[in-house]
């Protein structure tokens, strides 16, 4: 009860309490500049459901935003869920709050039903976030526990998941870990995948096999936040003991949700199920490092490869290897917006090795998503 997403005789009093918070009021009018916010709170009074909330009014909101912020929001792969059939969708990590929201947005494009959403408890800063979060049906991931309640926490999620895939038919989404990658070196934390076979019938591998577990790949033209990435690997390089502030996250969300980010592509792979079954017989520990390794490789096959990975790739590695996929002009464009970039990082007295090193690693960032993908194709030898 204390995880789960808000039932439907929740949902109008949670409806009622959220209209009437000043946070909630600043937080619509900022992501949407000149709405009569009177007659927006009538029309979230007047729905009657949590479909028709997710439908009309976070898909509105959605359109809203893809338009403005994105050069395109599509999706690959749908015949790789079959209609009524449940899974969890697992994908890499690019933005705390879209990854899943637009992922959702594109099932509604495409008639689909959405998906319960995973949300660390860390995002619930304030109580009517903990409302917005439970009518949009998310459910709660509990972080930071001490190691027996950590325990309890994993084990009261997985039997969410299994109770939510299997007896709901719901489908589920979670990022493949805590945290986004900050260079784009997406993996799976194997934290993730014992959670998940803790609870179900039977072993380990009939726990996550009953998940139907399905990788999502999320590919992003231009990550928004990349200049903040970059500057905190070197205040890191300057002080080993620097840490994000409260601030700094709030102000990083911001940047993702509202700043452009080129064209945003999502591919549905395979369920696992099939590759997970004619995996050799192993202990736990090897079941879970097999398993992560088939996500990360369905993943990484699954990007859409921009003409910046491909830029950023030649430079970071000195080559020419990839001239034929960019134009001279693609190359002037993206140099001069890793320069941009980088001069709003607003930091004090940045040597000239200094910024080598940002340049460097936000090469890295654009970089990684083709070098993981070659590395995939290969490791898959054509089974892709």
């Amino acid at each position: 009860k204390d995880i789960c997403p808000y039932s439907e005789s929740e949902f109008k009093p949670a409806m009622e309490r959220l209209v009437k918070e000043p946070g909630f009021e600043h937080a619509i009018k900022f992501c949407l500049p000149g709405i009569d916010y009177q007659e927006f709170v009538k029309s979230l009074l007047s729905v009657e459901s949590q479909a028709d909330f997710q439908k009309h009014i976070m898909g509105d909101f959605l359109e809203t935003l893809a338009s403005r912020t994105t050069s395109g929001l599509s999706m690959s792969g749908l015949e790789n869920c079959p209609e009524g059939h449940s899974c969890v969708y697992i994908s890499n990590h690019r933005d705390i709050v879209l990854d899943a929201s637009f992922l959702n947005l594109c099932f509604i494009r495409a008639g689909r039903p959405i998906t319960q959403i995973a949300l660390g408890n860390n995002l619930l800063i304030y109580e009517w976030i903990t409302d917005l979060v439970k009518i949009n049906r998310s459910f709660i991931v509990k972080r930071d526990c001490k190691m027996a309640a950590a325990l309890e926490a994993a084990k009261q999620l997985s039997a969410y998941i299994h109770f939510a895939v299997l007896k709901m038919n719901n489908s589920v989404w979670i990022a493949q870990r805590q945290g986004r990658a900050k260079d784009s070196n997406d993996l799976t934390q194997e934290g993730l995948v014992k959670m998940m076979s803790l609870a179900g019938d039977g072993d380990c591998k009939q726990h996550l096999l009953e998940l139907n577990i399905t990788p999502v790949s999320i590919s992003y033209e231009y990550d928004p936040n990349d200049f903040l990435k970059a500057r905190e690997y070197l205040m890191k390089r300057r002080d080993p003991e620097f840490k994000k502030s409260q601030r700094d996250d709030l102000f990083s969300m911001e940047t993702g949700l509202l700043s452009h980010k080129g064209k945003v592509h999502f591919h549905i792979g395979k369920c696992i199920n099939e590759k997970l079954e004619a995996a050799p017989e192993a202990n736990r520990a090897e079941l879970v490092r097999n398993t992560c390794q088939i996500i990360d490789r369905t993943i990484h096959c699954g990007y859409k490869i921009f003409a910046v990975n491909y830029i950023a790739y030649d430079e970071l590695h000195n080559t020419t290897k990839f001239a034929d996929k960019y134009t001279s002009e693609d190359k002037q464009n993206f140099d001069r917006y890793i320069t941009t970039q980088i001069s709003r990082t607003e930091i004090d007295d940045v040597t000239p090795d200094e910024f080598k090193f940002m340049r460097e690693m936000m090469l890295t960032m654009y970089a990684n998503p083709l070098r993981n993908q070659i590395q995939a194709i290969e490791c898959e030898r054509g089974d892709y």
